[in-house]
């Protein structure tokens, strides 16, 4: 399938985009201000070592001191016999107050706290990670294991000479030998350069800070279908074609600058897709839609035929909005980037040739996602259970919050809920307290109410109580929001 990536760039915000066919697939943004500090390396200098906690604390140039726990001290192989997995060596005989040491953050700082750190490194490229410190091969866990041993000896080959590392990650699984070649070669001279960075800059400066959005591009998201990479900033053109230049050539020569008088995402309405990939109902072409309802626990996809009627009979009506769906579907899920169980939901098929062409055509719309998914059969229930790995947050915990009305619920109490608990909590505080009179604060909606259909109950209770009951109308107070004052 052949893409374009589209970068939108601001000093506050990266956005980028995957198109294929015209529509938007993929979006990636990153925040400058919330950009993390993980897999950062910098060279510290020990500020002091806590023998009671077997910790240190370790100025790496930020506001707060970074924390070094022993277990997170890399302790080098004796003549090639791996580390002990007993008692670590105390900590006070591993490093010293004034120390230089070549520490990795394996931990955003959080509040008060500082970064955690590491002294073993570790470099991430797009199919491989890079360990340095040690001579391991190794592969991912999440690989079938009948397929480990000839993949090991493949990296076995490509490695060549000991000189670190290497962990094949699992979207390196059916990669080529060329791309893994490519992949050794960034990482080792990633590497060269912060040896050769860690001998010349004092302590407390960063060696190697972890790619950003825009080089992440031409790592993980720049594949043989691509047929051009469009920025619309010069300035970080020229940045990210001379990163590309020594270290992704191939991918590098895909960058194109954006000259145009409109805006780039405009080109393909790609802000308008972000406001629809944020609610909760997708309307299909047809006129049937999807509704989609994000959880902790899980996402749930229903498909409803809308206003989408057929022209021949209700089965074949079925048939092609669930068809149209499995395509809406898979794209939502790469758009959105969800991730975790989710449950589809289709429109009832009395035929089984209908169910499998709908699955067969799901399954081919997942096998693009570059992202693990797996899916299985119809359920008894007429559910379609999968998963989709979870790689970031998804678009909607990246852009939104809970709402402060309804603290997420995504719904609110009616008005006359809220007139009903307003006056048992009257009655509850008449018990209690024996103010001159009763003052209602609460929303418009719910004050217009008590004055109109709700007024003869208010008058009731003042009546039932011996107190005047007033009403005080603010606007600033959401549905569910209100105040009892006593004077």
């Amino acid at each position: 399938m052949q893409q374009d990536i589209l970068v939108n760039w601001s000093p506050q915000e990266t956005r980028v985009a995957i198109v294929e066919s015209g529509a938007v697939q993929e979006l990636h943004v990153e925040r400058t201000l919330e950009r993390g500090i993980v897999g950062n390396v910098y060279l510290g200098k020990v500020a002091r070592v806590l023998p009671g906690m077997q910790s240190a604390f370790i100025d790496i140039g930020l506001e707060r001191a970074a924390f070094l726990h022993v277990a997170d001290v890399w302790q080098k192989p004796v003549d090639g016999e791996p580390p002990r997995h007993g008692q670590p060596v105390p900590i006070e005989k591993q490093v010293f107050e004034g120390q230089s040491l070549m520490v990795q953050v394996i931990k955003d700082p959080i509040g008060t706290k500082g970064a955690r750190l590491s002294t073993q490194v570790s470099i991430a490229g797009r199919l491989l990670v890079f360990l340095p410190q040690d001579d391991h091969i190794g592969i991912s866990q999440k690989i079938p294991s009948d397929q480990r041993e000839a993949l090991r000896s493949r990296l076995v080959k490509l490695v060549g000479e000991p000189g670190g590392g290497f962990i094949l990650r699992t979207n390196g699984e059916d990669a080529s030998d060329a791309e893994l070649a490519e992949d050794i070669a960034y990482l080792r001279k990633t590497w060269a350069r912060i040896r050769e960075a860690s001998m010349k800059l004092p302590p407390g400066s960063i060696l190697h800070q972890d790619l950003n959005l825009l080089q992440r591009v031409l790592r993980d998201l720049v594949c043989e279908g691509t047929q051009a990479i469009r920025i619309d900033s010069r300035e970080q053109y020229g940045l990210l074609l001379g990163f590309g230049q020594e270290y992704m050539p191939a991918a590098a020569a895909k960058l194109q600058l954006y000259k145009g008088e409109r805006p780039i995402f405009d080109l393909y309405n790609i802000d308008e897709e972000i406001a629809k990939a944020l609610g909760r109902r997708v309307d299909l072409k047809s006129g049937g839609y999807l509704i989609v309802d994000q959880t902790e626990a899980l996402t749930t996809i229903d498909v409803n035929t809308g206003g989408y009627v057929g022209s021949r009979n209700f089965d074949d009506t079925i048939f092609k909005t669930n068809l149209e769906a499995a395509h809406g579907i898979a794209r939502q899920l790469r758009l959105r980037n969800l991730g975790g169980i989710i449950i589809v939901d289709f429109i009832d098929m009395q035929r089984e040739d209908h169910r499998e062409a709908v699955l067969g055509e799901f399954r081919k719309q997942l096998a693009r996602d570059r992202v693990k998914t797996m899916a299985g059969n119809f359920s008894q229930l007429g559910l379609v259970e999968m998963t989709r790995k979870r790689t970031r947050e998804s678009l909607a915990h990246l852009l939104c919050e809970p709402c402060e009305a309804c603290q997420g619920k995504g719904t609110v109490r009616t008005a006359r809920t809220v007139c009903y608990d307003i006056l048992r909590e009257i009655l509850r505080e008449a018990r209690q307290f024996n103010p001159r009179e009763y003052r209602v604060v609460a929303s418009p909606k719910v004050v217009e109410l008590f004055l109109d259909e709700e007024s003869s109950h208010l008058a009731g209770l003042s009546d039932f109580i011996g107190k005047p009951i007033s009403l005080q109308s603010e606007t600033a107070m959401g549905q569910e929001q209100y105040d009892i004052v006593l004077l």
